[in-house]
């Protein structure tokens, strides 16, 4: 307890003297002197720190940690420091400053200033590109040996990742869609009833989910479902050296872990965006037919008459490469994952974030080409 733990502290001469003895037990409650030696360490006039131990009986991580404090300050304002302790102790305090802080650890965070910060940002790009490209490599090099049937990947992975990207996703594909058309429908109707056209919803719902948003509603909710989802296992699988135990193997990680999910998200976007368009569309057949009262058949007629086949056609190409980016996101982000809790963290939200700018540019890119084909 509190009234078992003996600490005595003065300074004398520059030098500060602190013993430690009696009982240590972790408490709540810190004794005024503990407080004073904290600050006294600080202090200018102090030259010099002795840290002696005098009927110590029993002690927890409360008595290291004090210590560990002490020390770390005597040794970053460079100070003598004397230190007679048991021989446990000592090789405590010795680990502590061994053992260097993990990746992406608290610890190891510094907050640059605003300049600095764009600096920073500024000279990481070229690395982060290269790196990048390095990975995109990489990828493109396992798929050539995939079409040469040549890569190292075992088929229950990719049924797996297809398993995780297609059926499960199915119930959240359906409601987003579902409601993304009907307030589609709900937004062509406010302006279209005025001028009693209102059966160009059928049209506008139609060519506007087939054509990009159907693909860009799953894009997204593909990016935080399974990009962030990527991001996370291979990350843990950094931190935890299963990588690095498969790279001593022989084994290409890339191949091995990467391939499947890729191809995963590229076979199952494009399909789960064509389910996602059936559900926009009949969104927007539940506000036509019901709150415009449009008649079923004539909705249908419209529908087909005005949405063609090749608006189906755009809209696969966008999902592909969506399940292209997504997966190129979260792989790259966790197979590039600091080995910490916390850089797992980091990673899972940089993917989710890169996936969504990804598929936006993706989605201009294409937009333009498309624009200037005239198709």
């Amino acid at each position: 307890m509190i009234s078992d733990m003996r600490i005595h502290v003065d300074s004398e001469r520059g030098c500060l003297n602190i013993t430690v003895g009696g009982t240590w037990r972790l408490s709540p409650e810190r004794p005024e002197e503990i407080q004073r030696a904290l600050q006294l360490v600080n202090e200018p006039q102090i030259t010099g720190v002795l840290i002696k131990e005098d009927g110590l009986s029993t002690w927890d991580s409360s008595l290291l940690v004090f210590l560990v404090q002490i020390v770390r300050s005597a040794r970053e304002r460079k100070i003598a420091l004397d230190l007679q302790l048991s021989e446990g102790l000592n090789r405590l305090i010795a680990l502590a400053f061994e053992v260097k802080s993990q990746q992406g650890s608290q610890r190891e965070r510094h907050l640059p200033g605003f300049l600095e910060g764009i600096g920073e940002k500024v000279l990481s790009v070229f690395p982060r590109l290269t790196d990048f490209l390095e990975f995109l490599g990489d990828v493109v090099s396992a798929l050539s040996r995939f079409v040469l049937g040549r890569a190292t990947m075992r088929k229950q992975d990719f049924l797996s990742a297809l398993h995780e990207c297609s059926i499960q996703a199915l119930p959240i594909v359906a409601v987003t869609n579902l409601l993304f058309g009907l307030i589609l429908a709900f937004v062509g109707a406010v302006q279209l009833t005025q001028f009693g056209v209102q059966i160009y919803v059928a049209g506008l719902v139609g060519i506007g989910m087939l054509r990009v948003m159907g693909a860009v509603m799953v894009g997204i909710v593909m990016s935080g479902r399974v990009g962030a989802s990527y991001a996370a296992l291979l990350g843990t699988m950094q931190v935890n050296e299963e990588i690095d135990a498969l790279t001593t193997l022989g084994i290409s990680p890339v191949e091995f872990l990467i391939l499947p999910r890729i191809l995963a998200l590229v076979l199952m976007v494009p399909l789960l965006t064509i389910y996602a368009d059936l559900m926009g569309i009949f969104g927007g057949y539940l506000v036509g037919t019901i709150m415009l009262d449009i008649p079923p058949v004539q909705y249908l007629n419209a529908t087909m008459s005005m949405v063609k086949f090749s608006h189906g056609l755009i809209g696969l190409v966008y999902a592909t490469m969506f399940g292209f980016v997504i997966a190129l996101a979260g792989c790259y982000q966790g197979l590039r994952c600091g080995r910490s809790a916390q850089a797992v963290g980091q990673a899972t939200t940089t993917a989710v974030v890169h996936s969504i700018v990804g598929i936006i540019v993706m989605t201009a890119i294409i937009t333009i080409i498309c624009n200037v084909l005239g198709i």
